[in-house]
């Protein structure tokens, strides 16, 4: 409405306003600009538009110098800040342009059109507010918005809005605002009960970093879970940011959080916990604001949906999904773009609650049949993957966003489409329906339990095991073996759950009888002990036991009681069984998929899966094996260690460290030998000398030992199976102490060691005692040992060739046996009647363990059947691929793809000047290492790619990472292969040499490379491949 009004000028008030109200002009580059309040004058020659007009718009105004000349840039909000408008500057100050009004039927058009694109996204996001609104689509791509549409805001109603939100203006008392660093303090509080339940939860809990405002949002069945949550998440957050320690977490004051249990734990990992003063909830105002942000979304998802109000587990995780999304109040960037720095993208929104057709699971499809079904979208784990909800049911499932169609105006319900009845004429609004679950503690307190005392014993004890892993991003589900045999192996194989494509013949029974069916469960139920104490003041201390019988003058005594203990382990609890199990947010009928588990516990049950392997760590210390659950075992293994020790007579006396003489230092070490399927053999404990303080030429003069390399053992392998001869491994115990020392060591006086009376009352700092034999630890212990060994050898007769010098033979009239030497490991192979004499000769001098027949060795499994040996490294591929993160990849039939021709298009070329060198971040170089002792020891077939791809170690680009990865994916679909030697091959003994070489083959060098193959029976033993100089 036009209304005339004055306006005071210089010269005083004047008639010039005929009528004020909205306008929109168009500036010569097409940026339209909106003024709410605009005044009119015909009679003025000139139009003024302000930068507050500008700016109210959603641009910026600045001014830039060009070549003597000043202009006024109004630049794009986005963090691109694109110039949009260039204006020139009069001699007056002001800047100039030319500006076209707009048709009316344009703007109606242009309004028109914003406004649905507004609904939709306002729809699409949450139902965020107009300011909200505006900073999401400034800070995220994958829309259609600009920021003119939200000057629409205002005249749009949302009913949903208006149902779900009723938001209490703040005081106006206002506080300073903190900007602490990443993850230095942590805020965090538990809703609930809320009723109805979502399946068996009643309760959330949210964690949120007080700096990024970077959130975790999990469900809780009862309060007593939230401590073991919240040491899940406390562990997750530590190994995916390292670089940032946590410094505090604050707290309400429940009793979940106000344990000892819980104080003690934090104060170990220096982490400070704050609890506000009792009813002062503006104290943890972060957590709390967080609450109520997230049930105002998950209100309105509902409200717009026709989901029941028990579906509010779906619509809160949701909600934390997208107010990750969204710019925090005190920053215009979205806590995922505070975390990880780049931009959130946005495109795989759609609406909460609307309808959506995901692909129906191949075999349950039919040839003339629909291909997709109806579902209920709920959220998405990934932006390629969704969540959606059965209707008839109410199952949650998932689905890939790329293969689902989605119809954004209808709203399933939970239960089917049901009719509509009509009533005069008209149609009655269908009532919503709520799932009912009989839980029997709804009204009540949650009663306390011994499962949340396991659960938090579980974690704190996988912690132990998760900081010993050499990658943080291990989804380390049950691997099983593919059983698919790697020469038939198709380009690409999808592996499907709950069968295995085994074929019927008998071509694979090697892998046959060491894989078990994709998807099939154990037959008992495992089970898994924890450490029963987590406080460090609460663990049973093992009683001293001193001896009477005083030493004698001189005599080095081992206070073996002092430093075993005569008590038993302290007990420990049992967690309850692991069964597989899913639950349904909303249904009795049907249990909830464990791949839909909340973040926390994924990663939880991530590392359970390593210790189903009994993959602990190795204790460090003496106090710590008495901690454990095998203590008798690691008892039995130190107590053997100290029999040895005085049974060599490794130590002399103990005396006054003798002058300018640095004792060497000790440490006990322990570790357990495994077998060919991982299984524990046997404890080993062994009190070993700190050698990296030995001065060479003083304390040592050479230290070389041989020992037997791969290529040597792949040649007696096919040697035995040719000639059929036995293979035996025996094991020297305390192998090193059988040496004897060239120069005087002496020894710092190890613990449970009793010092002479006369020196009791003395720094212990001031004795050493003298090694009268060769220590572990000390750096020429192996090749004392060599000496040794070699020099009994000899003296019977055994022969050996410098060339090869860890392999000793000996031929009678009954046969012969060879005894292959790597460090305190013998394999023997000959035949029965001498390989026989030869245990005997060696157990005259030695103390031996007779491990049967060889099954593992230098890191090689060796299985033996009728028609000869296989050797492979199935069990090391498969820690290589988890390790990785390759374990779930899709196999594929060959190692390397094929190379162009053309050097720009060479897959494998070197590092292109635009492209970027792979961080350390990248575990380029392990990998590398890792797949070369493969290539090394037993798959010659991966040798080539595994060699090109090392060549490019100083400076790998993410194609170079790509083949690692392809390498990995053929790994994947063939982890039993191996060598077989045969015992029916014509060529038994006959060794013969295939090499090649090819004339400028790599013409990124300039180079020819070369390659060789040696084969023993018609298996490789040797090979190589390399560029020539």
């Amino acid at each position: 409405m036009l209304t005339k009004a004055k306006v005071t000028t210089i010269s005083g008030p004047a008639n010039l306003i005929e009528g004020s109200g909205r306008a929109q002009i168009m500036l010569p580059n097409g940026t339209i600009l909106s003024i709410p309040d605009a005044l009119y004058s015909s009679n003025s020659r000139r139009n003024l538009l302000s930068f507050k007009d500008i700016r109210l718009n959603g641009y910026h105004v600045e001014t830039k110098k060009e070549e003597n000349m000043e202009y006024l840039c109004i630049t794009s909000s986005d963090t691109q800040k694109r110039i949009l408008e260039k204006l020139c500057e009069l001699s007056s100050g002001l800047y100039y342009t030319t500006i076209r009004t707009i048709e009316a039927h344009s703007i109606m058009d242009q309004e028109s059109t914003g406004s649905n694109a507004f609904k939709l996204w306002h729809d699409r996001l949450g139902h965020p507010g107009s300011t909200m609104m505006r900073r999401i689509i400034t800070n995220s791509k994958g829309h259609p918005l600009l920021t003119k549409h939200i000057m629409l805001s205002s005249d749009i109603f949302c009913r949903a809005c208006s149902q779900g939100k009723l938001v209490i203006r703040p005081s106006q008392l206002k506080v300073d605002v903190e900007s602490p660093s990443f993850l230095q303090r942590i805020q965090g509080d538990i809703c609930g009960p809320i009723h109805p339940p979502c399946g068996p939860f009643r309760y959330f809990m949210v964690l949120v970093d007080a700096s990024t405002r970077w959130s975790h949002v999990c469900l809780l069945s009862t309060r007593n879970m939230a401590f073991a949550r919240l040491l899940a998440q406390i562990i997750k957050l530590r190994a995916q940011f390292p670089d940032y320690p946590i410094k505090s977490i604050r707290l309400d004051n429940a009793g979940e959080f106000t344990s000892q249990t819980f104080d003690d734990y934090c104060m170990s990992l220096g982490i400070d916990i704050e609890h506000p003063v009792p009813h002062v909830h503006t104290q943890n105002g972060l957590a709390e604001a967080l609450i109520k942000r997230l049930q105002l979304i998950a209100r309105t998802l509902l409200m717009k949906t026709k989901l029941p109000i028990s579906a509010w587990g779906y619509a809160i995780l949701h909600a934390a999904s997208l107010v990750r999304l969204r710019p925090v109040a005190n920053n215009q960037c979205s806590p995922i773009q505070l975390v990880l720095g780049n931009q959130p993208n946005i495109s795989h929104l759609k609406i909460f609650g609307c309808a959506v057709y995901v692909p129906i699971a191949p075999p349950q499809r039919t040839k003339m049949g629909p291909q997709r079904r109806l579902g209920i979208y709920v959220g998405f784990d990934s932006p390629s993957i969704i969540k959606y909800l059965e209707p008839l049911t109410g199952d949650i499932f998932t689905a890939r966003f790329a293969d689902c169609d989605f119809d954004e105006t209808i709203f399933p319900p939970l239960g089917g489409e049901k009719s509509v009845s009509k009533e005069q004429g008209k149609l009655i609004p269908e009532k919503r329906h709520e799932l009912s679950w009989n839980v029997s503690t709804l009204s009540h307190l949650d009663p306390h339990t011994a499962q949340c005392e396991n659960e938090v014993r579980r974690i704190v004890h996988l912690q132990s095991i998760a900081n010993q892993m050499p990658d943080a991003f291990n989804d380390a589900a049950k691997v099983t073996k593919s059983h698919i045999p790697a020469a038939n192996a198709p380009a690409r194989i999808d592996v499907h759950d709950g069968q295995s494509n085994v074929p019927a013949n008998g071509s694979s029974a090697a892998r046959l009888k060491r894989g078990r069916p994709l998807g099939s469960r154990d037959s008992v139920p495992r089970k898994r002990k924890l450490m029963g104490k987590m406080n460090p003041n609460e663990i049973n201390r093992e009683p001293t036991i001193h001896n009477s019988n005083a030493p004698k003058e001189g005599q080095v005594l081992l206070d073996k009681e002092n430093v075993i203990g005569e008590t038993s382990a302290p007990k420990v609890a049992t967690v309850p069984e692991s069964q597989e199990i899913s639950i349904n947010y909303t249904s009795t009928d049907e249990l909830w998929s464990r791949n839909e588990m909340i973040i926390d516990d994924i990663f939880a049950f991530s590392v359970a899966a390593e210790i189903i392997k009994d993959d602990d760590i190795e204790p460090c210390s003496i106090n710590e094996c008495a901690q454990r659950q095998d203590w008798p075992k690691w008892k039995d293994a130190i107590q053997a260690e100290l029999n040895s020790l005085e049974k060599r007579s490794v130590f002399g006396h103990i005396i006054p460290t003798p002058p300018n003489v640095n004792p060497v230092g000790y440490k006990w070490v322990f570790t357990r030998k495994r077998n060919e399927k991982n299984e524990i053999s046997r404890y080993k404990a062994r009190l070993v000398a700190q050698g990296f303080s030995q001065r060479p030429g003083i304390d040592y003069m050479e230290t070389y030992s041989p020992v037997m390399d791969t290529i040597t053992f792949r040649y007696l392998i096919s040697l035995a199976v040719s000639e059929k001869l036995e293979m035996r491994l025996m094991d020297v115990i305390t192998a090193y102490l059988y040496g004897e020392l060239d120069t005087d060591i002496y020894m710092k006086v190890p613990e449970g060691f009793r010092l002479p009376e006369a020196a009791r009352n003395k720094p212990r700092g001031m004795f050493s005692v003298k090694l009268r034999r060769s220590l572990y630890g000390l750096k020429q212990s192996g090749r004392m040992w060599y000496n040794r060994l070699s020099k009994y050898l000899l003296k019977e007769g055994y022969t050996n060739d410098p060339i090869c010098p860890c392999v000793f033979i000996k031929k009678s009239e009954s046969g012969f046996a060879i005894v292959a030497v790597y460090v305190d490991d013998m394999n023997l192979i000959g035949t029965s009647e001498e390989l026989q004499r030869t245990v005997n000769y060696l157990k005259r001098e030695f103390e031996m363990k007779d491990l049967g027949k060889t099954k593992y060795c230098l890191g090689l499994q060796i299985e033996h059947n009728a028609n000869g040996i296989l050797v492979h490294q199935s069990t090391y591929t498969e820690k290589v691929l988890k390790r990785f993160g390759m374990d779930k990849a899709h196999p594929l039939s060959t190692p390397m793809v094929v190379r162009s021709l053309d050097i720009k298009k060479d897959p494998y070329r070197p590092k292109g000047d635009d492209e970027i060198v792979l961080g350390p971040e990248v575990p380029y170089l392990s990998a590398i290492g890792a797949l070369l002792y493969l290539a090394q020891c037993t798959r010659p077939d991966i040798s080539f790619s595994v060699n090109l791809l090392a060549r490019y170690s100083s400076a790998p680009t993410w194609r170079h990472w790509t083949g690692i990865k392809h390498v990995l994916r053929y790994l994947r679909g063939t982890t039993d292969m191996g060598l077989f030697y045969s015992s029916e091959s014509t060529n038994t003994q006959s060794i013969i040499g295939y090499a090649d070489a090819g004339y400028l083959s790599d013409p990124h060098q300039g180079r020819s490379q070369t390659g060789y193959v040696f084969t023993c029976g018609g298996t490789a033993i040797s090979w190589s491949q390399q560029n020539k100089h």
